[in-house]
């Protein structure tokens, strides 16, 4: 199997907003090895939100193309791409967007259930994910009895919930303190240890300094690449 987990070739991405055309993404091609942590940084506005949901089949590019595992995934169908998704991409984002009603555990389920997994393994695969972040005492609890690190540490669990090949954080220490930053910054260099391809887009430098190799975005374009480590 190739090193390459994900390919992105020469994307572009146009929208028109108020009449005006605006180049978010202009001709950005990129390959991620597999096992690698990717931070990509930038000015706000400079296109690299766009380029992450690009990357992870959420938008499609206008012209370009994206390879994941050998799969074309900007010309699958929508009903496809989110089946792909979900078996081969993790997403954390800033708010964390977990289902205010559900608890903890059944937050992580939750893509295991739509992934047509047993019960009992979900449960299972849950427990050790919520032990992995740390969080086991906390797997009946609703996301408004859970401080902002702990709800972020659930909505990794789940994002890890199918095993998928590849994690796509967007600002995931946004919304967080310093110290819990800190320690969210700790646990997603874990989770690359242990073998999972991350891209993360973000404004923290600690983050950014965190990661092997460092993409500078701005004005739709790639800038600078460079590894760290």
């Amino acid at each position: 199997m190739s090193d390459v987990v994900m390919k992105a070739s020469d994307l572009r991405r146009e929208y028109h907003m108020g009449g005006e055309l605006v180049r978010a993404v202009r001709g950005v091609t990129l390959e991620i090895a597999r096992g690698d942590y990717v931070a990509i940084v930038g000015p706000s506005g400079c296109g690299k939100s766009t380029l992450l949901n690009l990357l992870g089949g959420i938008d499609r590019p206008t012209t370009g193309s994206v390879t994941i595992e050998g799969s074309r995934i900007d010309q699958l169908s929508d009903a496809a791409a989110t089946r792909f998704r979900l078996h081969h991409i993790g997403f954390v984002f800033q708010r964390f967007y977990l289902m205010p009603a559900l608890t903890a555990i059944e937050n992580i389920e939750l893509p295991m259930a739509e992934a047509k997994i047993p019960r009992d393994k979900r449960v299972r695969r849950g427990r050790e994910l919520l032990a992995y972040v740390g969080l086991e005492a906390r797997y009946g609890h609703r996301p408004a009895q859970l401080s902002g690190g702990e709800q972020q540490r659930v909505a990794i669990a789940r994002a890890l919930a199918n095993k998928p090949q590849l994690l796509l954080a967007d600002e995931p220490t946004g919304e967080l303190d310093a110290k819990t930053g800190t320690e969210m910054i700790e646990l997603l260099a874990q989770v690359n240890r242990d073998g999972t391809t991350i891209v993360v887009v973000t404004h923290d430098e600690d983050l950014a300094g965190a990661a092997h190799r460092v993409v500078h975005m701005r004005d739709g374009v790639v800038v600078d690449d460079r590894r760290q480590r």
